[in-house]
């Protein structure tokens, strides 16, 4: 079940991540640049919450 919940956090940090990306993509007019970096910021924001739930 914790799998479960862990995967979960990055696939939604990754989802927003996209969406960010592709804005910052287009607004760059870059998304080969904007994409990329969006998913790994939502990577990042995945893992902070899964990590903040584990120490609480």
């Amino acid at each position: 079940m914790k799998k479960n919940n862990q995967t979960n956090y990055v696939a939604a940090g990754i989802a927003i991540g996209t969406g960010i990306g592709a804005t910052i993509g287009v607004a760059m007019e870059n998304l080969a640049i904007g994409i990329p970096l969006g998913v790994a910021i939502g990577a990042g924001i995945g893992f902070v919450l899964k990590e903040k739930k584990r120490t609480r």
